[in-house]
């Protein structure tokens, strides 16, 4: 993804300065909140707790965002289709393929960064993925990775704040491997009682897997119950693909 500059004067955020509310972020650009230079660990937390997230792209200053409507899948609203149930089965009996979590979250991230069709930059700046980085070792990101022999050939990251989950960027190198990473992180999600997954803005590859959008306020409050529930233990290693 590649974001050009405000054109309207926005907030800047000093290192000590509280973000706004996500209620006064701009209708256009839509869902643009704040400017700063501030990517620390607590102040993502403070971003994500308050349905706000950091997209730019390198060069810029961190630009801060709540845009309305809200991409969101439900898990219990994850669409799986006839070829693709076939395809989780014939992955699931594959000899060579693994499904993981939390054993590559740097290599995650990095292969979300790679360039793709149509687009000419990335928003996971070496910032982002070194502020992530500290995440993933505080507990908080996570990884969902598939493999191919020791190949990683699909997989997705985000982070978890009690019983909610956010999204961050997904990648596939051989066909549906993002799709059965994500599959196995609702499986994840599901099992410990976590009903949504912010995907933050509408694609059609996450319409066609079950996410839709919710106006922010509807967000936002779902969001004040799921982060106050406690977070869960996080499964490490090796995952079933369910078929």
């Amino acid at each position: 993804m590649t974001r050009s500059g405000p054109s309207l004067p926005v907030p800047w955020i000093g290192s000590d300065d509280p973000l706004p509310s996500a209620h006064h972020a701009m209708i256009e650009p839509n869902g643009l909140l704040a400017v700063g230079m501030d990517l620390s660990p607590e102040r993502i937390l403070e971003a994500y707790e308050g349905g706000i997230f950091p997209w730019f792209s390198e060069g810029q200053p961190v630009l801060w965002w709540s845009p309305d409507p809200r991409m969101v899948l439900y898990t219990d609203e994850f669409r799986i289709t006839r070829s693709f149930k076939k395809t989780l089965k014939l992955a699931n009996t594959s000899p060579q393929l693994r499904l993981r979590t939390d054993t590559a979250f740097e290599d995650v991230m990095r292969a979300c960064a790679e360039p793709r069709d149509g687009q000419a930059g990335t928003w996971i700046t070496e910032d982002i993925i070194a502020s992530y980085v500290q995440l993933h070792h505080m507990g908080i990101a996570h990884s969902v990775e598939l493999w191919d022999n020791e190949q990683l050939i699909g997989g997705l990251y985000g982070l978890n704040i009690g019983h909610m989950f956010y999204g961050e960027s997904m990648f596939a190198r051989q066909n549906d491997a993002s799709k059965i990473a994500l599959s196995g992180l609702v499986s994840i999600l599901k099992a410990n009682g976590c009903p949504m997954i912010d995907c933050q803005q509408n694609t059609a590859h996450l319409a066609s897997m079950g996410g839709r959008e919710i106006n922010r306020d509807l967000f936002l409050t779902r969001l004040k119950e799921l982060i106050c529930l406690p977070r869960f233990a996080w499964p490490v290693g090796d995952l079933k693909i369910l078929p």
